[in-house]
């Protein structure tokens, strides 16, 4: 079959790696020279760890087990199953991974429970005040600036696959796409990618879409002149994250309130250390449109008096901000939006934060529904 993608990011990357690799021709279009939108402005986490039980944790175990399969053939995506931890500072904290590692459901999802000590132990370079860490042995990261770029060069290697940069799809229908140059694009799937432009085409063929839209704000450093051996989050991140719901976390949430800056924009820490040296710290979400043009400072000043910290030493300089706008489901319990739109034609997008840890196991769960 002939399968024509549009959206050059990771989730229409995954979808073009689906295909190719179950013995079918690809195109891709992508309307920018190179990917520019969530797939590039984030942390590059595969975050197992947090995830809801069900669907969500089994499309992130999924997703894991594909990543690591797929940085093994190609090996520039960065592919580490570095791990994480959470830093816990406080009994309320504590409770709420205590909580955690008790449940059926705990090794599964590769949670330990550790000390002080034990922490340190594991990443040296948290060398901050803390009472302990969660410890989740499955996550892992890769680049996101790169993460593309290596899976096309990996797919053109396959003689079956076409990457057309620069090329904005104007229509689509059974068996065709027409770009912003006039070209017609015949297949025998179309699966439309596009993130978070749900104008446009999106609008045209499918009306109101039920995913809403998400900013968040991130920096990245200077290279560190020491290896962060995991991922690193804080407590806060425990907030977000519905595998640690309970009644730990109820408490947590009435006992100790956010700090007023991190709870105006609902913020969490997270950290990940690039394969430079340099870290990249973030985040923050932002619900409610028209969203502003410019960056807040005070979200980096939190972010950076969080990270040195748990770092127990001043971070390096910040050498780039950013800002960026992600796709989520606006019922947040659905892994993604699937529809399709036109006979032939499938819409796919809205996987929120989960776009970097989920897309291998979304794609392939396309390429079944569709039957490639």
């Amino acid at each position: 079959m002939r399968v024509l993608i549009v959206g050059g990011g990771v989730l229409g990357t995954m979808h073009a790696w689906q295909a190719v690799e179950r013995g079918h021709e690809v195109v891709q279009l992508e309307r920018e020279p190179e990917a520019r939108g969530a797939s590039v402005r984030n942390f590059g986490l595969v975050w197992v760890g947090g995830r809801a039980a069900g669907a969500e944790l089994d499309a992130a175990l999924r997703a894991r087990e594909l990543w690591e399969r797929i940085g093994e053939r190609a090996p520039s995506l960065g592919f580490r199953a570095n791990g994480s931890l959470t830093v816990l500072w406080t009994p309320l904290e504590l409770a709420v991974a205590e909580e955690a590692v008790a449940r059926a459901d705990a090794a599964g999802r590769g949670l330990k429970l550790l000390d002080a000590a034990e922490a340190r132990a594991v990443n040296p370079a948290v060398r901050g005040d803390l009472l302990g860490a969660l410890w989740c042995t499955l996550d892992a990261a890769v680049e996101p600036r790169t993460a593309q770029p290596a899976l096309r060069a990996f797919l053109e290697a396959t003689g079956r696959y076409t990457w057309l940069p620069g090329r904005e799809a104007r229509s689509a229908g059974s068996g065709r796409v027409v770009d912003d140059q006039g070209v017609e694009h015949r297949g025998d799937v179309v699966v439309l990618c596009t993130g978070a432009s749900l104008g446009g085409l999106v609008r045209e063929l499918t009306g109101d879409v039920p995913v809403r839209r998400v900013r968040l704000q991130m920096m990245q450093t200077e290279p560190l002149d020491e290896p962060l051996t995991t991922s690193v989050a804080d407590g806060d991140s425990l907030r977000y994250y519905p595998a640690y719901r309970g009644a730990a976390l109820d408490a947590l949430n009435r006992e100790q309130p956010q700090l007023a800056v991190a709870r105006e924009h609902a913020m969490q820490l997270l950290v990940v250390q690039r394969l430079d040296g340099g870290l990249t710290i973030g985040d923050t979400h932002g619900y409610d449109e028209p969203f502003p043009f410019d960056t807040a400072d005070a979200p980096y000043e939190h972010l950076a008096r969080v990270a040195e910290r748990i770092l127990g030493r001043p971070l390096p300089r910040v050498a780039r901000r950013w800002a960026g706008v992600y796709a989520q489901c606006r019922d947040t319990t659905r892994v993604v939006h699937r529809s399709q739109v036109e006979p032939g034609v499938w819409l796919v997008t809205g996987p929120g934060g989960r776009g970097m840890t989920c897309s291998p196991a979304i794609a392939s769960d396309t390429a079944d529904e569709v039957g490639l």
